[in-house]
């Protein structure tokens, strides 16, 4: 292994044109895989000469696993196998490699027992206060740094306008198009700051899909004015403020490309039309994950799909599943202006990359230093969507009964859910005001957010029959289920960490003031 990464002057003379392209490929790492997967990937690494690594929790967690068909097994050592296996596949590559993973809220995103902080629609509810979420980037990139990563794919600048969307929504900033932009830009700063490269996603726009690009091609049927006033606009203004990388989304955009099926992962028209001589944007394209079924089921032949993403204006391919039969293909496809067009771009991310991991990072976690910044996230996020602050205080006056419905994953079996709510319907008795926390047990709208159509019975019927005060741990979009209309007070926490929870609790009791808004609307 080299311990420091040739200028490109010296790289662009020392590697063959074989090796150039190998720089393009990120495959990915999986932190919980076997030590002969492992070597599988080592030896990947040998003979291709990839430029980097993609890490993912484990094969059974990844998202075209059909939402968890697979049984995905807890590590809470994956922090330090994180560390472990990311300078082990250091070690094997003749060049360094650039190691990227998503990590939106934290590196908990992909690790256990790593440090977590609030969902992007949760950010998006705090009004002004850029600092914090200036922080939140901040120290997710100093744990990055800290377990050997250099690019976060982060953060998501989709417009979070479509409330079916199975898979953008909570990673969304809100539906406002200015207020996102300000917020990601905060974001990407404070990453910046420490050195860790980051990359908008997912041009042209996730926000208005109803169907998960990690199983189907979204069709996103707008007119281009429509796309050019909203879903392109964030994307337009972070490239004027310099940005490390545009992510572009596996989409279906007829009035930007032509043909329903064509993506815009490997459209020219998308990528280089569009985005390169249109909008001005000059720096790394990274492909989202080319082993998603939006796309990955269409091609059949070894490496095609690899090639077409780079032949559209894809610089890195990032989880390409078929590197070796892509590298011949590029190799015998390409010119070689071209792959020295994308290999410089590369190149010189790299070096930033690799420049700014110089740095020693001493820490070694920041407990009370990141519990003191979720609550005070928590404290400026906290929304107060329906009722008062003076009807809470004339609730708190009454005899009330709380209920907590908590439950952090869907059952395999619902009797004991059940068994739950008989007790409840019992304890609540001829009790007229009723606190409810709600915490469901999922962020993703799928299947109610995993809540049984009988707690959403349950709760229906004491918002029509008591007086209820509601506080919701979880996705505002819950509340789509529920009949908030007759709801006295509604609360909006966003998120289940304890410092939401203590903050909640404080303002029930009348010791602060919700200061967040809702950054989404309701249909």
């Amino acid at each position: 292994m080299k311990t420091s990464l040739l200028t490109y002057q010296e790289s662009t003379e020392a590697l063959s044109l074989k090796e150039k392209i190998g720089q393009f490929f990120m495959p990915a790492a999986f932190i919980n895989d076997s030590e002969d997967e492992i070597e599988q990937l080592e030896q990947l690494i040998r003979d291709q000469g990839v430029g980097g690594l993609c890490f993912f929790h484990s094969r059974a967690s990844a998202a075209t696993n059909f939402e968890g068909k697979k049984k995905v097994l807890y590590n809470e050592h994956s922090f330090i196998t994180l560390q472990k296996l990311i300078k082990r596949y250091q070690s094997v590559s003749k060049n360094p490699l650039l190691i990227a993973i998503d990590a939106e809220w934290g590196l908990a995103m992909r690790v256990e027992n790593s440090p977590q902080y609030p969902y992007a629609i949760t950010l998006g509810a705090i009004q002004a206060n850029n600092e914090l979420i200036f922080k939140v980037g901040k120290n997710i990139a100093r744990d990055c740094k800290m377990v050997g990563v250099h690019w976060n794919l982060a953060p998501c600048i989709d417009l979070n306008n479509n409330p079916y969307n199975p898979v953008i929504g909570y990673r969304s900033f809100g539906e406002d198009k200015n207020k996102v932009v300000e917020k990601a830009l905060a974001f990407v700063k404070g990453t910046q700051s420490e050195g860790i490269l980051t990359s908008i996603k997912h041009f042209p726009g996730h926000g208005d899909t109803a169907t998960d690009s990690h199983l189907g091609l979204p069709l996103i049927d707008k007119s281009k004015e429509e796309l050019v006033s909203n879903e392109l606009y964030p994307f337009q203004k972070l490239i004027h403020e310099g940005i490390d990388s545009v992510m572009v989304g596996h989409l279906s955009v007829p009035s930007l490309a032509r043909g329903k099926t064509n993506s815009s992962s490997i459209s020219k028209e998308i990528i280089k039309d569009l985005l390169r001589s249109k909008m001005g944007y000059d720096g790394v394209v990274i492909s989202d994950a080319l082993n998603m079924h939006a796309v990955s089921k269409n091609f059949k032949i070894k490496g095609e799909l690899e090639w077409l993403a780079f032949d559209a204006g894809n610089d890195v391919l990032c989880f390409a599943e078929h590197v070796p039969e892509a590298v011949e293909m590029i190799l015998n496809r390409a010119s070689a202006a071209q792959i020295e067009e994308s290999f410089q771009r590369i190149w010189k991310l790299k070096e930033k990359a690799l420049l700014a991991s110089r740095t020693d990072v001493i820490t070694n976690g920041r407990p009370e230093e990141d519990h003191a910044l979720n609550r005070n996230l928590a404290e400026k996020s906290l929304s107060l969507f329906k009722g008062t602050e003076a009807d809470i205080k004339a609730f708190r006056e009454t005899d009330y009964r709380t209920l907590t419905l908590k439950r952090v994953q869907t059952p395999s079996e619902n009797a004991d859910i059940l068994l739950e709510l008989e007790k409840m319907k019992s304890a609540v008795g001829q009790a007229t005001n009723i606190l409810i926390q709600l915490t469901p047990p999922q962020i993703k709208p799928t299947n109610r957010f995993g809540l049984l159509e009988e707690e959403i019975q349950f709760i229906n019927s004491l918002l029509q029959t008591k007086n209820v005060i509601l506080y919701l741990f979880g996705n505002p979009y819950t509340l789509n289920h529920l009949n908030i209309d007759e709801a006295k007070v509604v609360v909006i926490a966003y998120q289940n960490f304890k410092e939401f929870e203590a903050v909640a609790a404080a303002h029930f009791l009348g010791q602060i003031k919700a200061k967040g808004s809702l950054p989404v609307s309701f249909t």
